[in-house]
């Protein structure tokens, strides 16, 4: 599954719930890197001195060797000075060919809730492979797998994500379920005479569910609303939500502002998000990283 596996690690609970994630979802024989981004540019590099620069390094380190001891993890230790936490994280994956990025919520999450601040938030933008959400107070419970669910619609984007959910559940044998959300586009209310009545309704459920048991190997559920609101209560019951994600922007690596966004916000388990990736190093992008070292946790 995922070979190449980049953890945000920063100095809360934040770190500590994406290290208990990504330990969840790295398959045997993985490489696990946490990773520390800090505040700074290619200017502030410059101008920085060599005094500076050393406890930075030293401090970072430090924080990064005590995560991994404290969550008995073998891992590289990575640091890296950006701009952003956002641009740093994806300029680590892409250095290291990571599969797969783990960040935690924000601070201010509800336990047990998927809940975006600016940093999760721009790690999910433009990100260069699949991301992975830890809810608030992941680390705090066993991590367990019963239940992985996919968001489904019939799309190329959703049978991607399928795709890798049949992967994941095969590796933990343990049960996948797909939903679609039934929903009547804006459109329709405009044009049609009459409101939809409630046997049309229960039809195109029928039918959502009737295509998700033509997957095979799936536990089918639909339901009428909105999507992220369904999806929302359907996450209350799994132990990881797949979605696919479409791809925007100059190098189609956006994450659209519609389903999965929403859902970084509202899921109730651990969202892992497809994104349409690509691996290539953005050109001028500073590139100074940490010393790279392998620890072992206690």
């Amino acid at each position: 599954m995922f070979r190449n596996v980049v953890v945000g690690v920063d100095d809360g609970e934040g770190g500590r719930d994406a290290i208990a994630l990504a330990r969840m979802l790295a398959g045997e024989g993985s490489e696990l890197t946490l990773a520390h981004v800090y505040q700074g540019d290619s200017e502030v590099s410059r101008a920085s001195t060599p005094a500076y620069e050393s406890a930075q390094h030293e401090r970072v380190r430090e924080l990064l060797e005590k995560a991994s001891e404290e969550a008995g993890v073998q891992a590289k230790l990575r640091w890296h000075g950006s701009p952003s936490v956002g641009r740093g994280l994806h300029e680590l994956a892409e250095l290291t060919e990571a599969d797969l990025l783990v960040v935690g919520s924000s601070r201010r999450g509800l336990l047990g809730r998927v809940l975006i601040g600016d940093d999760t938030r721009a790690a999910l933008n433009g990100a260069p492979c699949a991301i992975a959400i830890a809810p608030t107070g992941y680390s705090r419970e066993p991590a367990v797998m019963r239940e992985i669910g996919v968001a489904y619609n019939g799309s190329p984007e959703s049978d991607r994500a399928l795709k890798l959910a049949r992967t994941v559940a095969a590796e933990h044998q343990t049960t996948l379920s797909a939903f679609e959300a039934v929903s009547t586009p804006a459109y329709f209310f405009l044009s049609a005479p009459y409101p939809v009545d409630s046997d049309s309704i229960q039809g195109r459920v029928d039918q959502a569910r009737e295509r998700i048991v033509a997957l095979g190997g799936v536990e089918p559920h639909a339901a009428y609303g909105d999507p992220v609101e369904e999806l929302t209560l359907y996450s209350a019951s799994l132990d990881l939500l797949v979605v696919g994600s479409r791809g925007y922007g100059p190098l189609g690596r956006l994450v659209y502002g519609g389903v999965a966004q929403r859902l970084a916000r509202t899921a109730r388990c651990p969202l892992l998000v497809l994104t349409r990736s690509a691996r290539t190093t953005p050109d001028g992008a500073d590139v100074e990283d940490g010393l790279t070292r392998t620890t072992s946790g206690g």
